[in-house]
């Protein structure tokens, strides 16, 4: 091949072969081994000279946020953190793994303190291959980090990314960073750092647009339910001999105003309520009617479930909705029941004997039992792994359960046998709730997924998908239109169950989201975390209204009292702590006419009212009963 040719199909001016010829003289290169030294030694050259350009924008970057104006600092230097982490990935990409960590040490002191797990990951990567291995370092490959900027400050970095010697830098922004523009004055540092932590940045407008019908339905009236009830058993004892039962059938004659925020009744669709569903309501109504007003002058009184002789094996508590049966999971994949009352647990009598029952509603359960079947504790055996979560179905009649052996199991609590096994998680199950109204369940899993079911069906009826990482707790609405998830990728979801659409992402978590708990009007949320931390969120908007520090270790446990006055957590530092809520929801909603989304704040440790060691024995679950008794369950460590 001719010296035109070559010149021709590499497209090199007459310069660049001369160049070339005059290389090969200098250090006598005359066969191909020699000259693929020159290309390795070239490259590698290349390569460098491009680091060191990433290098040396950084520093200019960091540089211009330092000497920026004081107001505008804590939110420019939101940009240094994802920019740093993509320069990085850059790095590896062109094999200078020794320098990528070298950048990453003398740049990571500069930076909040929460990035430092994240970036301590990035240390195990030497392949772009390697990426995969990590959901934290998919996210930031495949997710544009969200940055939260006041219009000035978001000039000011633009202008500054113009400047042709941060053309690298540019490029990533472009790629890599979504930018949410606000009008007003920009955040300071611990507004910022409120917000701050999650795998994807912060959250983006277009991700809390949706409205979120968050109202619960007004109570039935008790009286008018009486009446009906009375109503009911004068026409059963005036038939003679007490065998035709007539409905019980709530009144409408006295209609409730419903809240514009209450989803439209069928939204979700339920089975027609039973007598018996009606007898318990009205149970549950009077109830409600002992309940004790709470507040700083009236705490309530605590009653706290020790486990004994768990050998540290109690993997998950619960309490039924009614107090009076404590549910288990163990380590060694079984479940243990509690009566919590005097009544014994008792098993459904033979079928023959079922079949000539007649009775009326209000007696047919007690009918059915076998009285001499009663036992104080059950113990239900299936799972071929440690039992994640239990959960009360609200008729108490079933009981779900999860486990690492990737199953719910569905159980009965009158034949105390397994009735369903759902499969469909192809990892361990962390969480499992039961729907306040019942009927339908929802589960997560290690999967990063979460999963709608229904007692009748054993497949899965919707997914929610999403998250970046697992997906460890979850939570039903009061109202059964939407499920909340908390995530190992830091951030809190809420989700339509009637369309699986994700409607709100709250981001302010440093660490995963371990448990989650609504308000009983429906309008907030509470997540505790690794963190330490416990943030409460107005569902409504997204916008986060306190975050209540007090906790020493992972919180794990959370409670509203019955009339929304209180705030119970617990966690694995052996101590419960309980807010006022009343007080946090006065101040939040006082600020509402001038609420600015990205000025609001608050660090809630004055509404700590008090706080309340165990002896050796972390915090499993809370529920508050319907006289608001708070009760806890815990484990004694050994």
């Amino acid at each position: 091949m001719s010296a035109e040719e070559i010149n021709l199909d590499l497209n090199l001016d007459n310069k660049d072969v001369l160049a070339f010829v005059e290389l090969l003289k200098k250090y006598e290169l005359k066969n191909m081994g020699d000259l693929e030294q020159l290309y390795h030694i070239a490259t590698n050259s290349c390569q460098s000279t491009e680091s060191q350009k990433y290098v040396e924008s950084y520093s200019r970057l960091r540089a211009f946020v330092e000497q920026s104006a004081p107001a505008y600092q804590a939110e420019l230097s939101l940009v240094l953190y994802p920019i740093l982490v993509q320069i990085y990935f850059k790095m590896i990409s062109s094999e200078s793994i020794e320098k990528a960590r070298a950048f990453l040490k003398n740049n990571q002191s500069q930076l909040d303190g929460h990035h430092l797990t994240n970036l301590a990951s990035l240390q195990h990567l030497f392949r772009p291959e390697d990426a995969a291995k990590s959901d934290y370092v998919s996210a930031m490959q495949t997710d544009k980090f969200g940055i939260r900027m006041c219009k000035d400050a978001y000039g000011l970095i633009m202008a500054h990314l113009q400047d042709p010697d941060q053309q690298l830098l540019a490029d990533i922004a472009a790629k890599s960073l979504h930018f949410d523009v606000y009008e007003g004055m920009p955040r300071n540092k611990e507004q910022c750092l409120a917000t701050s932590g999650s795998h994807i940045g912060e959250a983006k407008k277009q991700d809390n647009k949706k409205r979120v019908l968050f109202g619960v339905e007004k109570e039935p009236d008790l009286a008018a339910m009486l009446e009906e009830k009375n109503a009911a058993h004068m026409a059963t004892t005036s038939a003679g001999g007490g065998n035709k039962r007539k409905s019980i059938k709530v009144s409408k004659s006295r209609k409730l105003e419903q809240d514009a925020n209450v989803p439209p009744p069928g939204r979700i669709p339920l089975p027609a309520l039973k007598d018996v569903d009606h007898l318990r309501q009205i149970q549950r109504l009077e109830d409600s009617g002992r309940q004790i007003s709470l507040g700083r002058k009236q705490l309530p009184t605590a009653l706290f479930y020790t486990i004994m002789n768990s050998n540290n094996g109690l993997t998950s508590a619960e309490i039924s909705e009614d107090a009076s049966m404590l549910a288990c999971g163990l380590a060694d994949g079984s479940v243990c029941i509690w009566s919590l009352t005097a009544d014994k647990l008792l098993a459904l009598k033979e079928a023959g004997e079922l079949q000539r029952l007649h009775s009326a509603p209000e007696a047919m359960r007690a009918c059915m039992l076998d009285e001499s079947s009663g036992q104080k504790k059950r113990l239900l055996l299936g799972h071929k792994g440690p039992v994640y979560r239990v959960s009360f179905s609200p008729c108490q009649h079933l009981l779900v359960s999860c486990s690492e052996d990737c199953h719910i199991r569905l159980w009965s609590l009158q034949t105390w046998t397994c009735l369903v096994i759902y499969r469909g998680h192809v990892y361990p199950v962390w969480d499992v709730r039961f729907s306040p109204k019942g009927f339908y369940f929802v589960s997560c899993s290690y999967d990063k997924t979460a999963r709608l079911w229904a007692t009748n069906s054993h497949k899965s009826l919707r997914f929610f998908v999403g998250h970046l990482s697992d997906v460890d707790c979850v939570e039903f609405h009061p109202n059964t239109n939407y499920i909340a998830t908390g995530s190992g990728d830091r951030t809190v979801r809420l989700w339509d169950v009637a369309t699986a659409k994700s409607v709100r992402i709250m981001t302010g978590h440093k660490s995963s989201v371990m448990s989650l708990a609504f308000s009983n009007c429906g309008r907030f949320l509470a997540s505790g975390s690794i963190d330490k931390n416990v943030i409460v969120w107005d569902v409504a908007t997204g916008i986060l209204v306190t975050t209540l520090v007090s906790h020493t270790h992972t919180v794990v446990a959370l409670a509203f009292s019955r009339d929304n006055t209180m705030l119970a957590t617990g966690g694995l530092g052996c101590r419960l702590a309980l807010w006022d809520f009343k007080q946090i929801v006065l101040d939040y909603v006082s600020k509402m006419p001038n609420l600015c989304r990205d000025n609001n704040n608050i660090v809630g440790t004055k509404y700590l009212v008090n706080s309340y060691p165990s002896k050796e024995t972390p915090f499993v679950t809370l529920r508050f009963s319907r006289q608001n008794l708070l009760l806890c369950v815990g484990y004694f460590k050994t």
